[in-house]
This record gives structure tokens, C-alpha cells and sequence, in this order.
């Protein structure tokens, strides 16, 4: 049994599809296909369905997966200890980051881990702290890095860096001393979307305020925590972010930070991983390393 086919197979099924698999793995789809059909061949079993445009594993293909993944991560663990360095292992991290964490954080991850591992290569996805854990779900990500937590008996979550929301306005707007949520509800309100880690503890705030969103003059929703920052610094209206992600452009003085009054809740960035995916050896030591890389 050819390993290199092994890989190829893993692939396919994480991400449900022979094209991006290709993509993936820098080979044409017509070759991702002679791999597949040559371990179906050998193997006398089917491994996919193809109902319509979707890739379907099939039971024998789901019980090969679990096989290819502990195989191919014994053929990691042997390059490894036959290395003189483990500076020379390398590999692919698949990483999903929600945005603040992956603007403000990741970056500097990601330098740590490379001045120790310099030939691993990072594949960053960044969306929505829900996605994110999506993503670690459905295995097309090894790691997430992300502000909220989503509960399954499949994640496990290693807590990295705690912080607290504040209010950001523009330069041109006048706010003395701390805010109050009631306060907010008279000017134009930008709000994460509803995926968001951020969105979430706003809307904690909000039912401990006994307020509704409705209550607050929403007037644009964004995905993108620099769009947010953007709306803002151009007076187009006010925001509740990350005090990680504003502090830099408050000291710069391109926004002004507010302390929000009777809020002082904080949340944890969390890295995330699915306790049930075998990792590779580069993946578990990101893992093992991720807190002091902070």
C-alpha cells in the first residue's frame, strides 16, 4: 500500500471533494483520481460515492481513513526520530483563526514556531469564530485559534490569552469617561455579525443591561474586524471590539478606546482541535507550544 496514495485519500475525504484535494496537495484532479482508483482497486473495496457533484466516503472508505491517518502519522514519527534536527521536519499546519485573533495574534504564533521548525508551512483560513470550529469539526483544519467557545465532545480548547471588550469611537466624537450600553443606543452602532466571538458577549452585555438589540441604532453589520475599525475612525459610527485590536490604533491616535461602565467581563482566546483527528507531529507541536508563543 503506496503511503503517498494514503495522503492523497485523506484528502479527498477531508475536504469532500477530488478538485480541492488536488489543490491541496499540488497535483491535477485526473491524478488525485488514478490514486483513488488504484487503492480501490487493490484494496477491492469502494471508497467514494458520487451523488451528483458531491464526493460521499462510503463505510469501508471511513475505516480506511482512521487506518491511513495512524499510518501516515507513524511515517512522520519515523522521519522525525531519524532526523539529527527536528529544525529540518516538515510539513502543512492547517489553521482556522477567527479575526482577532488572527490579525493580532497568529502572526506572531506563527514566527515562534517557524524560528524553531523553518520548514513548516502554514495554510490559514480566516473567518468567524464559529466557522473556525467548523472547520475543526469537519477536519479540513488541524488547529483553530478563536474568541468564543462552542461545545462538542469532540473539541478540546487550551485557553492562551484573556482580554475585555471596550468602545471605540472616532477622533471627531466627544465622550467623556466610561460609556454605559444605554449611552450607546443614542449614535450609529456598527455590530460584528452574529458569528462573531465579539457579537457574542455584546449580546451578554445587552440581556444583563435588560436591553434588546433592537434597542441600539445598528446601521451596518461586518464580518471584519479592520472593516469595523474602518467604519469607525470615518465617523460613520461607534463600536464594541477587541481592546487587543484597538489598542494599537488608539495609541497611534487614529480612534479613540472607551472602558465600557458595568461591564467587566473578559474572555479567553482559545486554541481549539478535534480530540478525535491524529494530528501530525508538526500540528502537536504547535499545540504543545501555542501558550508560550503568546
Amino acid at each position: 500500500m503506496d503511503l503517498h496514495q494514503l495522503y492523497v485519500f485523506t484528502k479527498v475525504v477531508e475536504h469532500k471533494s477530488f478538485s480541492k484535494a488536488a489543490e491541496d496537495v499540488y497535483l491535477s484532479q485526473s491524478t488525485v483520481s488514478s490514486h483513488i482508483h488504484a487503492l480501490e482497486k487493490m484494496l477491492d473495496v469502494k471508497l467514494f460515492d458520487r451523488v451528483g457533484r458531491e464526493t460521499i466516503v462510503t463505510p469501508y472508505g471511513e475505516r480506511l481513513y482512521q487506518w491511513a491517518l495512524k499510518l501516515l502519522l507513524i511515517k512522520d514519527q519515523a522521519l522525525l526520530d531519524l532526523k539529527q534536527g527536528m529544525n529540518d521536519f516538515r510539513g502543512n499546519i492547517h489553521l482556522a483563526a477567527s479575526s482577532v485573533p488572527g490579525q493580532f495574534l497568529l502572526p506572531k504564533m506563527v514566527k515562534k514556531f517557524r524560528d524553531e521548525y523553518p520548514n513548516a508551512i502554514f495554510h490559514i483560513d480566516q473567518s468567524s469564530s464559529k466557522n473556525a470550529v467548523e472547520r475543526i469539526l469537519n477536519g479540513t483544519a488541524d488547529i483553530g485559534i478563536v474568541g468564543n467557545q462552542y461545545e462538542s465532545d469532540k473539541l478540546q480548547y487550551i485557553p492562551l490569552l484573556k482580554e475585555k471588550l471596550v468602545l471605540i469611537t472616532s477622533n471627531q466624537m466627544e465622550l467623556e469617561g466610561p460609556v454605559n450600553i444605554h449611552q450607546m443606543a443614542q449614535y450609529p452602532f456598527i455590530m460584528r455579525n452574529s458569528d462573531s466571538g465579539t457579537n457574542a458577549m455584546i449580546e451578554r452585555l445587552l440581556r444583563e443591561s435588560n436591553m434588546t438589540k433592537d434597542e441600539l441604532n445598528i446601521i451596518a453589520y461586518t464580518d471584519s474586524g479592520q472593516s469595523l475599525m474602518q467604519f469607525v475612525m470615518q465617523d460613520i459610527g461607534i463600536a464594541i471590539h477587541s481592546e487587543i485590536a484597538a489598542k494599537e490604533y488608539a495609541q497611534n491616535q487614529l480612534l479613540k478606546m472607551h472602558h465600557i461602565d458595568g461591564f467587566n467581563d473578559e474572555r479567553y482566546f482559545y486554541l481549539v482541535y478535534n480530540i478525535n483527528k491524529t494530528q501530525s507531529i508538526l500540528s502537536k507541536l504547535f499545540i504543545e507550544k501555542a501558550a508560550a508563543f503568546i
